[in-house]
């Protein structure tokens, strides 16, 4: 009992010292992998990079001590990361405080969503997500993960487009008008050097070998380089209008933003009066009053968005050069639009440009950019959290908390089932799920966001030779001791190496084998896997469209093939096996017709079965009995057994015999029950096709004066032994 609670403890039956320097090598080598890795995918999921060690804390320590795998590493991935971000963009600004708290909340909803799923014993809903539907969805997200890092490689800031393709268009222009070629160099370097490292020897941490190595040369060379300036230094007409123009609309559009939340409370507000009042779903004059002036606040605030946007991309394509005089915090700038320095007047030789963000701008210290971009200052210790829910929000979270703890389970179950057939492990579905769940529940007070299992995570800890899950609890107590002492090391870490990072992993993400394998097995499944492709791409960054369509497209074509089951016409082969007869062109009986229905017998295909039998007998004018193998039935509801006993009534009714065999048990019941049994007939009711047959053919062929030779040549004899 106890280690149904806690499956850990299974871990110490015959644990010894030689298993726990296994497990504390594999859980260092897994940190060092790990800790770049979830700073790339904080970023990935919208939130500053740091959160990435928070969710590389307890997570995957928890989830280790509550599931079932023993290598399966837990901690940010991708396609979750991005998930995230995407199913919050629509609420809050990447980045922001509130988008921040929405993530830890989101990570929380996943959680009980995922522990509930696992404590009912419920694992298999995840077979919702057909595989050709996260096949096409994978690849689609790898596309996309490794696209929005684009603009991290070039150095270059945009706004995010309503489409992802629209924001790569975006990119490419600005990339076309400016590209940092520093970072572009520390990108392709780091990609460079984890390709190598993983050519010479995959054993070697190659992610930690580019981050140290473009960290260390980031440093010396001063690849950062703002500076915080007055708007006076900036020596351009105009430059301040612009400015206290872009500050009113951002400072409009938070005071809309306002005024639009206390509507939103006022609407709620008056749903609970309207309830009370007995209007039975009728809207109020109030309720149309207030929804018509939130509307009216939502049209504003988008027009506003997409002034504050159109002079965001004036500023940032204005290039400067820079005059400095001095060194240091008593450095002194002046800066001119590149072109039009004064003459006389030597420059630093770099280009300039001002960092605009979603916020406003502050003329006293306005941030210019002469480097690259780098990850800064990381806090020192752990940051924990109560997640604030309230019923409002977790409306909202929780459609994209089902689609992103499913997904990511399905994920997490694959690796793991993967490794258990390389060491024999037996796994437990539904308690993965409970550890999944348990570490983005306890995640969320550490102030994690989402997440799951990783591929390449898991692959290090098994090739490093873990033996028990006590390697993620060293992984996560490495992460302690970064989070405490060594974080001043990553300040100078480029972002283009974290973009780098993230652009590696999602590889092997990509395998196009799914699609052809997909049409290979039913060309309807390779269509589907193509479509929620196409949708995740087209509609990307709202990723739960693809899944949305792509699980549609599945459930379509699962209920239409149960109600068109399969339901053939059996005669003998060569072989002397009964087949259908209509898929392997053989010549039928021309009294005798034998039936098999294959599936469940329910109101969606009841009235199949009585055309088909009716299609059969137009083809048969001959026809004089009619035999149902029922051994393809697993199951009958009411409308299954109130059309089955109209076919016995129907076809006894046109003078034809009937007979019936190999009844399932469960099938048999209902037939009792509902006394079926009874007016079919006791004597018409056969455990096997050979005793049928034996009886029907008897009946049939013996003495038979339809044939000068009594019907031996009727292919269903040869079934029979002599």
């Amino acid at each position: 009992m106890l280690t149904k609670i806690f499956p850990f403890i299974a871990w110490f039956s015959d644990y010894d010292s030689g298993k726990f320097k296994a497990d504390l090598m594999a859980g260092i080598t897994v940190a060092m992998v790990l800790i770049p890795q979830s700073m790339a995918y904080a970023q990935l999921a919208g939130l500053p990079a740091y959160y990435g060690l928070y969710a590389a804390f307890l997570p995957p320590m928890i989830a280790a001590l509550f599931g079932s795998s023993r290598q399966l590493g837990t901690g940010p991935v991708a396609v979750v990361s991005l998930m995230s971000a995407a199913s919050l963009e629509p609420l809050a600004t990447a980045g922001s405080a509130e988008f921040i708290t929405y993530s830890i909340v989101l990570a929380l909803i996943v959680g009980v969503f995922q522990l509930s799923l696992g404590v009912l014993k419920l694992g298999l809903v995840v077979n919702f997500l057909s595989h050709p539907v996260v096949g096409g969805f994978t690849n689609a997200a790898a596309i996309i993960i490794a696209s929005s890092q684009f603009s991290k490689f070039f150095g270059v800031y945009v706004d995010k487009a309503p489409h992802h393709y629209q924001t790569l268009v975006s990119v490419a222009k600005a990339a076309m008008d400016y590209t940092h070629l520093p970072t572009l160099i520390y990108g392709i370097g780091a990609v460079a050097i984890m390709v190598i490292l993983r050519k010479i020897n995959p054993r070697i941490p190659n992610v930690l070998v580019a981050v140290a190595i473009t960290t260390l040369i980031s440093y010396y060379t001063g690849f950062n380089n703002d500076a915080a300036v007055n708007i006076s230094t900036i020596q351009l007409p105009g430059i301040n209008d612009k400015i206290t123009e872009f500050n009113h609309i951002v400072n409009k559009i938070k005071e809309i933003g306002d005024e639009r939340a206390a509507f939103g409370k006022k609407i709620d507000e008056q749903k609970k009066i309207d309830a009370g009042s007995g209007s039975h779903g009728a809207k109020s004059m109030e309720m149309i009053k207030l929804e018509s002036e939130t509307a009216l606040l939502n049209a504003h605030i988008e027009e506003a968005k997409h002034h504050s946007s159109v002079i965001r991309g004036e500023l940032r394509k204005i290039k400067f050069e820079a005059v400095k005089t001095g060194e240091g915090q008593t450095a002194q700038y002046a800066f001119y639009p590149k072109g039009a320095i004064p003459a006389g007047v030597t420059t630093d030789g770099k280009t300039w440009r001002m960092k605009v963000s979603n916020s406003s701008l502050d003329t006293a210290k306005l941030t210019m950019m002469g480097g690259g971009a780098i990850v800064g200052t990381i806090p020192k210790g752990l940051q924990f959290t109560v997640p604030e829910i309230t019923p409002k929000l977790f409306g909202k979270l929780l459609p994209s908390a089902i689609i992103i703890a499913l997904l990511g389970f399905m994920e997490a179950i694959a690796i793991a089932k993967a490794m258990a057939a390389k060491t024999g492990q037996k796994l437990d579905p539904n308690q993965e799920l409970i550890g999944q769940g348990l570490g983005n529940i306890v995640g969320s007070f550490g102030s994690s966001f989402a997440c799951s299992g990783s591929f390449s995570r898991s692959a290090v800890n098994l090739q490093a030779g873990a033996m028990t899950g006590i390697s993620s609890v060293v992984t996560s107590m490495v992460v302690v001791l970064t989070l405490f002492f060594f974080t001043p090391l990553l300040y100078h870490l480029p972002q283009a190496t974290l973009a780098a990072v993230i652009m590696m992993a999602v590889i092997g993400l990509l395998n196009t084998h799914c699609f052809t394998h997909a049409f290979k097995a039913q060309w309807y499944d390779g269509v589907i896997a193509f479509i929620a492709f196409c949708v995740t791409l087209y509609f990307a960054p709202h990723l739960d469209k693809g899944i949305m369509v792509g699980v549609g497209l599945s459930m379509a074509v699962f209920l239409y093939k149960s109600m068109r089951p399969v339901v053939a016409s059996l005669s003998m082969n060569e072989d002397k096996i009964l087949k259908d007869a209509g898929h392997y062109r053989l010549k039928g009986c021309r009294h005798i017709s034998v039936v098999r229905f294959d599936g469940a017998l329910f109101f969606a295909n009841a009235s199949y079965l009585d055309e088909q039998v009716a299609k059969f007998r137009n083809e048969q004018p001959d026809l004089r009995y009619i035999l149902l193998n029922a051994k393809g039935i697993n199951d009958m509801d009411a409308s299954g057994e109130e059309a089955l006993s109209m076919l016995v009534s129907s076809i006894r009714g046109a003078g034809l015999g009937f007979a019936i065999s190999g009844i399932k048990g469960q099938v048999m019941a209902v037939m009792q029950r509902t006394g079926l049994d009874k007016k079919i007939g006791a004597e018409f009711i056969y455990p096997n096709m050979t005793t049928a047959l034996k009886a029907i053919i008897k009946e049939i062929h013996t003495n038979t004066d339809l044939h000068p030779d009594g019907c031996k040549s009727c292919p269903l004899t040869k079934y029979i032994p002599a």
